[in-house]
């Protein structure tokens, strides 16, 4: 199976190469970069093939997917910077990111007859209520620009093609790239007081996770939408921190200790407004998942564990 992977200079897009790689599958990486090298020595990215794509650029998607005749597409490529979307000079850009691009990618699958995962997020709906979302709910009501143009990216898909993956993840986290707990670990080291929202709730996202369920995925037709999070319970920003810094503590990172930093939780309206209005429910309904015989993704807390170990 030949398997085009967007967005391998991000979090994901790296992480589901390198998974290809173990399987033995042939990956074609992609990103607006001319050239990829990867992160490590020896990554898997930088012994497969690679080209430089502009996937807003329409004659080049097809062009180039023509040419490299997959059997299916990972489309990991999106803008993700939630607040600066909501800048009045970026909007549009934004919008033919993650919305044109996203048409440009699902019409080349169309004529190539090939399967499709395309990476959407909670932040398709409004957040309101306590109850989990589920991953066929249409309740569409997005609170920023980010949300809305992934949404049109979601409606792109499904309007096109029938043989696609929607999944929704949320809070991702990976070696490759910025995150939250690349954030906080640095916050710790030079602050002795951190302050967390703790009325956002939801679940992490491990990358390196989340690519073994992808290529699961493609190995079946068990088509449609799905959510994928790490297990473990829903948590607060605040709790993630806490733990974040506790397993850091424990891996002799102390530094992180509680008698060194505190971490005080703070509701959103305390936190202060952010440019994009977030959701206070990103909780996460994933039992399609095990309906459909996949597998889930490990506990977080085993996930931060694992990751903690990589990087620090």
């Amino acid at each position: 199976m030949k398997i085009f992977v967007t967005g391998v200079g991000g979090q994901l897009g790296h992480d589901v190469m390198n998974e290809l790689s173990k399987r033995g599958y042939e990956g074609v990486g992609s990103d607006l970069a001319p050239a990829y090298s990867g992160i490590q020595d020896g990554s898997a990215v930088t012994k497969m093939p690679y080209v430089s794509m502009d996937i807003t650029d329409r004659a080049s998607v097809d062009a180039v997917l023509t040419e490299a005749q997959p059997d299916a597409v990972v489309h990991c490529a999106a803008w993700t910077a939630v607040d600066m979307a909501e800048d009045d000079d970026k909007v549009e850009k934004v919008r033919l990111v993650n919305a044109a691009g996203t048409e440009n990618i699902a019409l080349a699958c169309k004529k190539l007859d090939c399967k499709m995962i395309y990476l959407s997020t909670d932040y398709v709906f409004d957040g309101m209520g306590t109850e989990p979302w589920q991953p066929d709910c249409r309740d569409y009501r997005p609170l920023n620009v980010y949300g809305q143009t992934k949404l049109e990216g979601e409606l792109a898909v499904s309007g096109n093609l029938t043989k696609y993956f929607i999944v929704r993840i949320a809070w991702v986290f990976g070696v490759n790239g910025k995150n939250f707990i690349k954030t906080m670990l640095n916050l710790g080291k030079t602050h002795d007081r951190i302050t967390v929202v703790n009325d956002q709730i939801g679940t992490p996202t491990y990358t390196f996770d989340l690519a073994r369920l992808l290529v699961d995925m493609l190995e079946t037709d068990r088509y449609g939408y799905y959510h994928a999070t790490n297990e473990g319970g829903y948590i607060s920003w605040y709790d993630f921190t806490v733990e974040i810094f506790r397993q850091a503590a424990a891996l002799g990172h102390t530094e992180y200790a509680p008698d060194r930093v505190a971490v005080v939780p703070v509701t959103t309206a305390e936190y202060g407004a952010s440019r994009a209005s977030r959701p206070f429910n990103s909780r996460l309904d994933r039992s399609k998942l095990t309906e459909n015989g996949f597998t889930p993704l490990p506990a977080w807390q085993d996930a931060l564990d694992r990751y903690l170990r990589e990087i620090l």
